[in-house]
C-alpha cells in the first residue's frame, strides 16, 4: 500500500489504537464501539509498515470473527497478504501448531478432535466399565469437572494429589472422577484423539517442554493481536504470555464489562490485571457507542456503574436521542409473551420494521416455550438460536464418523458409532466384548478388530469374526482412497460405500423427517464440494483430512442461518454477545431468574448476571424493552414472581417504568388485540434530565384468590378482573346462571376470551 487511507474513518482513539503497534497494548472497547474495525486496521498498518504477514498471529474466539477481520484485511492488502496471515481461533491456531508438532506431544498428525458429544460418550463408557451410577456420576458434570481441570492445566495425576479437588468430588457424591479423567486421558491417547480442551493443554504442554519449539514461534509471531480478550482462560493466557515474551508486541482488545463467560472458565483478571503483567503497556478507550442511541447507551452505563470490579470507561453515543427503555410488567408468562408479540406487530405496523429486525433475549433457554407457543399461533417466523446445530444432526454424525475413521482408524469414538450402522450384525454384546479386549490389552479398538486372530480370544464365533473382518476391510479401502482422492470425491464414496444413504433411504416413507435426513446428507456433500472447490481454487490442500479440521473447529458461537433471513430471533443472552438488532426485549427480568437464585448470594457471580444485563440492552440499536411478569408455571405449578434487583438499579432518567396498565386499558376502551401493546401508560420522553432517583422494588404480586369468592362482582358487564394467565381484562358480556354462569372477557393482551366463573380464577379489581 502507497498511502493509509484506511486511517481517514477512524476516530481519534481508534487511529491512536492502530498507529501504536510497538510494545504491549490494551484497548478497552466499548459495547457497539468498532473494535473489529480497530483490528482489522492495526493488522493492515502493520502490513502497510512492511511486517511480514507470516510474522502477525491474530486470534479470536469464532471462525466468523477471524474470516470477517480476514475479508477485511484483504479488501485493503489484496488477498495474498491476508491470505499468509496466521488468523483463527484460538482452538484452530493451536491445533495447526499440534499437526506440525505431533511427534514432539507422541500423537499422530491425524489426530481425531472430538466434540462435546464425543467426549460424553466416551466418559459414559468409562462409567459404564467402572459400574458407576451414572446418575451419581452424571457424564455432563464429569467432563465438566475435567474440562476445568484441563483449563486451569491440572494433569490427572495432580488432580488425584490435590486435596481440594478430591474433597469437593466426595462431597458431590463422585469420589471417582480423579480415576474417570485418568482414564479418559488413557483413552484419548489410545484413540489419537484430543477435545477442545486438549488442544490448549498439549499446546501449553508442548511450549513447556520444549524450549526450542516455543522459541521458533516466538520468532515467528512477532506481533499477536487477541480479540474478546476478557473472554479468555487461564490456558489461553498462559500460551500467549509465553508467545510474546520474547518481543512483547502484544495487543489485546476486549471489554471487561461484558465478561459474562466464567462458566467456560473465563478469567476476567486476565484483562483486569493486564496492568500488572506487563508495567509499561498502553491503555486505549474506545468509549463512543455507533450502534445505539443515546438512551439505550445511558441505560447501559447506568447498569454497570453498579460493578464494583472493573476499568472505568465512559461510554457515549452521538446517534439520536431515541426513546426511552420501556419497563413492562406483566400477569403471567403466558401475558409477556403475549405482550412482547403484541408489540412487535405494533412495530411492524406503524414503523414498517422486518420480522428480522426483532430479537426476544432471555436468561434460560426455558423460557422461549411461551413465545414460541405464542409466534406459532399468530404465524410470525421465527429462529431459536441454540436449537440443534447442522454438524450435530444424527446423520450427519454418522457420515463424518465414516470419514474420521477412514482418516484415523484408532478414534475408537468414530468407530463404536458405524461398526452397526448400518445394521451388519455386530452388535452391542460383540462390541463390549471388544472393548473389553481393548481394555486389557491397552490398546485401541481398531488393533484388536484388525488383528484377526486375536478375535477369537473374545470369545466371538466364526460368522461374527467374518463380519468383522468386512467391515474393518471396508475401512481399509476407504482409507486408502483418502490418499488418492479429493475431500468431495472420497465423500461421494463414502456415502455410497458405506450404505448410509440406502438406509436413510428405508425411512423416507416415515414423513417429513426422514426426507430431511436424506436432504441433510446431501447438504453435507455441497458443504465438501465447495470446500474442495475453494481449496483447489486457491491453491491449498483440499483431502478429506483437511476438511474433518475445519469442521471440528466450528463451535457454538458460529451458529449458521441457512433459512429465510426475515425472521424473529430467539436465544439466550450469552448467544447475543456480539450481535446487533434494531429492536431488542429482554424478557423475564426476576429474580431467581435473572439473576439465578444460586447467584443471589455471590457478590462476584451478581456482578457477572449484571454484565450479562449490559450486554443484553447494548444489543438494541433503536429499542430496548425490559419485561418482567408477576407470575409463572414452574416445575408444573404457579409461583409468584418479583422483578429483579435490575430493574431497581435503572435510571429513572432514561426508562419508562409501567404505570397503572389497567386503568389506562379502561380509558382507551380497550384496542383490538393486535393493538393492545398501546394499553401500557408510559410518559413522552422527558427533554430535560431530571434529577437522578433509583426506582424501589415492586413488592411481590398476591397469589389470586379462590373463585366464587367475588362472584357477585363479576357478574356485571363492565367489570374489571385479573385471570393468573390472561392478565387483566373487562367483562363484556354474561351468559347463563349460577355455576354456569360464563363471561365474554376482553384482555389487554390476550384478546377476547370466553370463561366458566367456577373455573377461571378471577380476581376483582
Amino acid at each position: 500500500m502507497d498511502n493509509v487511507e484506511y486511517l481517514d474513518n477512524l476516530n481519534a482513539p481508534q487511529r491512536e489504537a492502530v498507529m501504536h503497534t510497538e510494545g504491549p497494548a490494551l484497548v478497552i472497547a466499548g459495547a457497539g464501539s468498532g473494535k473489529t474495525r480497530v483490528l482489522t486496521m492495526r493488522i493492515a498498518h502493520l502490513l502497510d509498515k512492511g511486517v511480514r504477514p507470516w510474522n502477525i498471529l491474530a486470534l479470536t474466539f469464532t471462525n466468523k470473527a477471524a474470516r470477517e477481520m480476514k475479508e477485511r484485511i484483504a479488501r485493503i492488502v489484496g488477498d495474498e497478504k491476508a491470505g499468509q496471515l496466521w488468523m483463527g481461533t484460538f482452538h484452530s491456531i493451536f491445533a495447526r501448531i499440534l499437526r506440525i508438532e505431533a511427534e514432539a506431544t507422541g500423537f499422530a498428525p491425524t489426530f481425531s478432535i472430538y466434540d462435546t458429544t464425543d467426549s460424553k460418550s466416551l466418559v459414559r463408557s468409562i462409567i459404564k466399565e467402572m459400574h458407576l451410577d451414572d446418575k451419581e456420576y452424571k457424564p455432563s458434570l464429569v467432563l465438566g469437572a475435567i474440562s476445568a481441570a484441563k483449563n486451569d492445566l491440572i494433569m490427572p495425576a495432580a488432580y488425584a494429589h490435590s486435596t481440594a479437588l478430591t474433597e469437593r468430588d466426595k462431597a458431590s457424591r463422585r469420589p471417582k472422577t480423579a480415576e474417570i479423567y485418568m482414564r479418559y486421558m488413557r483413552e484419548c491417547r489410545k484413540a489419537n484423539a484430543m477435545d477442545f480442551d486438549d488442544l490448549l493443554l498439549y499446546t501449553n504442554v508442548l511450549f513447556r517442554d520444549r524450549p526450542d519449539v516455543l522459541e521458533k514461534y516466538q520468532d515467528r509471531f512477532r506481533y499477536v493481536l487477541v480479540d474478546e480478550y476478557q473472554d479468555t482462560n487461564m490456558s489461553q493466557y498462559l500460551i500467549v504470555k509465553k508467545l510474546v515474551e520474547k518481543h512483547r508486541n502484544l495487543c489485546v482488545v476486549g471489554d471487561d464489562a461484558q465478561s459474562i463467560y466464567s462458566f467456560r472458565g473465563a478469567k476476567i483478571e486476565n484483562i483486569l490485571n493486564f496492568r500488572n503483567d506487563y508495567a509499561d503497556y498502553r491503555l486505549f478507550k474506545l468509549e463512543q457507542n455507533y450502534r445505539s442511541t443515546q438512551n439505550i447507551v445511558n441505560v447501559a452505563n447506568g447498569i454497570i456503574a453498579h460493578n464494583r470490579g472493573q476499568i472505568q470507561k465512559t461510554v457515549f453515543s452521538e446517534n439520536d436521542e431515541g426513546s426511552k427503555v420501556r419497563v413492562f410488567r406483566t400477569a403471567s408468562d403466558f401475558d409477556e409473551a403475549m405482550t412482547v408479540i403484541n408489540d412487535i406487530n405494533r412495530l411492524r405496523r406503524n414503523c414498517g420494521y422486518a420480522f428480522s429486525d426483532f430479537a426476544i433475549l432471555y436468561r434460560t433457554n426455558a423460557q422461549s416455550r411461551a413465545f414460541e407457543d405464542e409466534l406459532r399461533k399468530c404465524n410470525m417466523p421465527y429462529r431459536i438460536v441454540g436449537g440443534q446445530a447442522f454438524y450435530q444432526r444424527k446423520e450427519i454424525k454418522d457420515t463424518l464418523a465414516y470419514m474420521r475413521v477412514a482418516v484415523n482408524p484408532n478414534d475408537s469414538e468414530a468407530l463404536r458409532r458405524i461398526i452397526n450402522y448400518p445394521a451388519r450384525g455386530i452388535g452391542a454384546g460383540t462390541v463390549d466384548k471388544l472393548t473389553a479386549a481393548a481394555a486389557a490389552a491397552d490398546t485401541s479398538l481398531w488393533n484388536v478388530m484388525a488383528g484377526g486372530a486375536s478375535l477369537a480370544q473374545c470369545g466371538l464365533n466364526g460368522p461374527t469374526t467374518a463380519k468383522i473382518a468386512r467391515f474393518c476391510a471396508l475401512c481399509a479401502s476407504m482409507a486408502a482412497a483418502t490418499r488418492q482422492l479429493s475431500a468431495y470425491e472420497f465423500a461421494a464414496d463414502v456415502v455410497s460405500r458405506s450404505g448410509i444413504m440406502q438406509e436413510l433411504a428405508k425411512g423416507k416413507d416415515d414423513g417429513q423427517e426422514g426426507k430431511e435426513r436424506i436432504e441433510n446428507v446431501n447438504e453435507l456433500l455441497n458443504s465438501i464440494k465447495d470446500f474442495t472447490d475453494t481449496r483447489i481454487e486457491t491453491g491449498q490442500p483440499a483431502t478429506i483430512a483437511d476438511y474433518l479440521e475445519e469442521v471440528s473447529l466450528v463451535t457454538d458461537l458460529d451458529s449458521a442461518d441457512n433459512g429465510d433471513p426475515n425472521h424473529i430471533t430467539l436465544m439466550t443472552i450469552h448467544s447475543s454477545k456480539g450481535l446487533e438488532f434494531k429492536n431488542v426485549y429482554i424478557v423475564g427480568v426476576e429474580e431467581d431468574i435473572f439473576p439465578g437464585q444460586i447467584s443471589a448470594t455471590d457478590p462476584r457471580a451478581i456482578e457477572e448476571e449484571r454484565r450479562l444485563f449490559y450486554v443484553a440492552v447494548t444489543r438494541a440499536e433503536t429499542n430496548a424493552t425490559i419485561s418482567y411478569t408477576q407470575s409463572r408455571f414452574q416445575y408444573g405449578k404457579r409461583v409468584t414472581c418479583r422483578p429483579s434487583r435490575f430493574v431497581a438499579e435503572l435510571d429513572e432518567r432514561f426508562v419508562e417504568m409501567p404505570g397503572d396498565r389497567f386503568a389506562t386499558a379502561a380509558r382507551t376502551q380497550f384496542r383490538r388485540p393486535d393493538d393492545s401493546a398501546r394499553a401500557f401508560s408510559f410518559s413522552r420522553p422527558d427533554r430535560t434530565p431530571a434529577a437522578p432517583q433509583r426506582l424501589r422494588p415492586v413488592a411481590k404480586a398476591a397469589t389470586p384468590p379462590d373463585t366464587g369468592r367475588d362472584q357477585a362482582g363479576l357478574c356485571s358487564v363492565g367489570a374489571m378482573v385479573m385471570h393468573e394467565r390472561f392478565g387483566q381484562g373487562i367483562v363484556r358480556a354474561i351468559d347463563g346462571t349460577g355455576a354456569d354462569t360464563k363471561l365474554t372477557i376482553e384482555f389487554v393482551s390476550a384478546g377476547t376470551k370466553h370463561l366458566l366463573v367456577k373455573f377461571a380464577r378471577l380476581k376483582l379489581l
